[in-house]
């Protein structure tokens, strides 16, 4: 039998050689995480052979957090900013709520799980790590679509920010939550785990501090005009400013109806207020002869040396001062508040670091009422404003204001030299057109609602409201009547 080739002989018989396994590379492992986050955050069941548990997957899950709330902070600031890194040192209240919620549910499971199951401690805690992240990263992506979209924020576009905050924190919450739940524990341990979440979640929200990473860049000369530096110098310059203040206040003139002024700016974190009040002072000065019956209650760092404090003390005593000086039977009293409202009917005081208390209309008219004044105008320049009038309106009392009682009005911010309804009626109509308090008030109403279309005001017409009596129409018709003959 003639020899075969070597080439043409078949293959020795051997041992099978195995085919070799191919790891998946890091990509791919995070890409299977990343899948297995999103359907446990849609409440599905985890696949646990799928999450890759190890100290470098859960270092990078921890990194990718930070990096969320690095990036989304610096997307809040305008312009240019630096980066205060001892902030990392805070803020691990929650991811340390996510490694008990993990040990309480599978530490005592740990001995007897058999070799081939892998939703240990460790498992469950990446899972929990990865949905933080993707509920971060939605959220980043939303709050950045938001920015983009309006460069002058609507009161929608706040809400919608508040809103997506405020649902990314409860989605995260939940997810996790019930992740815990699924596993084979003991239901005290589980809900124990889920009380962690809660309670982690909570504290890492409002209990605690923000972590703050990013601070505006200013200029070296540049100071916050919001902040008061309290010291002794301010406070005893503050004593004196008030002192002089209440006893520069003129008395009233026989046979003339004086109008005594009073503005209140409470609110000193926007300069809008004081903005407001001067301009408002100056007007009742130049139109309504009421030189040196005007006083200003401002909070603001730029004004502590000039007029006094904007609390419900000074107003209590401004207008007992005023009411000592006037003619209670023939002269009025001519006030005006701007600041931020609430839907109780507060009006929002800040003048950190000193406390002061907000002023209600029940207050208010307790004071007028207990003054003795007779005759007054009541300007009140704030959100839900309206829910002011029906405390204070009488018969002798004109009350006006800068929306009704179920919507804000429009204006306000650093940005702002004056509100809607103040530029409107004072400084436009008051100024230059009438004396007559109700015809500015009327032609005003138009031009706001117009101005806020335009602005893009979407939560409806502010919508201002005005209510006088019989007894004060009557004393501001003389009134308008005699100012032409006394002005100079």
């Amino acid at each position: 039998m003639p020899a075969v080739p070597l080439l043409l002989q078949p293959p020795r018989s051997g041992p099978a050689t195995a085919p070799a396994v191919q790891r998946p590379d890091a990509l791919a492992l995070l890409a299977m995480l990343v899948r297995e986050g999103a359907r446990t955050l849609a409440w599905r069941a985890p696949r646990w052979e799928r999450v890759t548990a190890s100290p470098v997957m859960q270092v990078l899950l921890v990194g990718l957090l930070l990096l969320c709330g690095v990036g989304l902070q610096r997307l809040g600031i305008a312009g240019p900013a630096h980066f205060y890194w001892k902030a990392v040192a805070g803020g691990w209240v929650s991811i340390v709520a996510l490694a008990w919620a993990a040990y309480l549910v599978q530490h005592d499971r740990q001995a007897t799980l058999e070799p081939t199951r892998s939703d240990t401690t460790a498992h469950l805690l990446t899972l929990m790590l990865m949905q933080s992240v993707l509920v971060s990263v939605l959220y980043g992506v939303i709050t950045l679509v938001l920015r983009n979209t309006a460069h002058n924020p609507t009161r929608t576009m706040l809400w919608l920010a508040a809103g997506s905050w405020t649902a990314a924190g409860l989605w995260a919450t939940a997810g996790q939550s019930v992740l815990l739940l699924r596993q084979r524990s003991a239901v005290g341990r589980r809900l124990l785990a889920v009380l962690a979440i809660v309670l982690g979640s909570l504290g890492a929200t409002y209990a605690l501090p923000a972590q703050q990473f990013w601070y505006p860049d200013r200029p070296a000369d540049a100071q916050d005009d919001r902040q008061l530096h309290l010291s002794q110098q301010t406070i005893e310059m503050q004593q004196a400013v008030t002192a002089a203040t209440f006893a520069a206040i003129l008395p009233q003139r026989p046979g003339v109806i004086d109008v005594y002024g009073l503005t209140f700016a409470p609110y000193a974190e926007e300069s809008v207020f004081r903005k407001e009040s001067a301009m408002v002072a100056e007007v009742l000065t130049k139109r309504f002869d009421a030189g040196g019956r005007v006083m200003q209650l401002v909070n603001h760092r730029d004004t502590a040396g000039q007029f006094p404090w904007a609390t419900p003390w000074n107003l209590e005593r401004a207008i007992n001062r005023m009411a000592a000086l006037m003619n209670r039977d023939e002269d009025m009293l001519f006030l005006h508040v701007t600041s931020h409202g609430a839907r109780n009917g507060t009006l929002s005081a800040d003048f950190w670091p000193l406390d002061v208390d907000q002023i209600t209309p029940v207050l208010l008219k307790q004071w007028l009422d207990a003054a003795g004044i007779r005759y007054r105008v009541l300007s009140i320049s704030a959100c839900y404003a309206g829910a002011w009038i029906d405390a204070l309106a009488n018969d002798d009392t004109l009350v006006m204001t800068a929306s009704d009682a179920t919507h804000t009005s429009y204006g306000c911010g650093n940005k702002s030299d004056l509100t809607f309804f103040g530029r409107a009626m004072y400084d436009e109509q008051l100024r230059n057109q009438t004396l007559s308090f109700e015809q500015a008030f009327a032609a005003s109403r138009e031009v706001i609602r117009v101005r806020e279309i335009e602005a893009g005001k979407d939560d409806g017409y502010s919508n201002p409201q005005i209510r006088a009596g019989a007894g004060i129409r009557a004393r501001l018709a003389k009134l308008q009547a005699e100012l032409p003959s006394r002005r100079p």
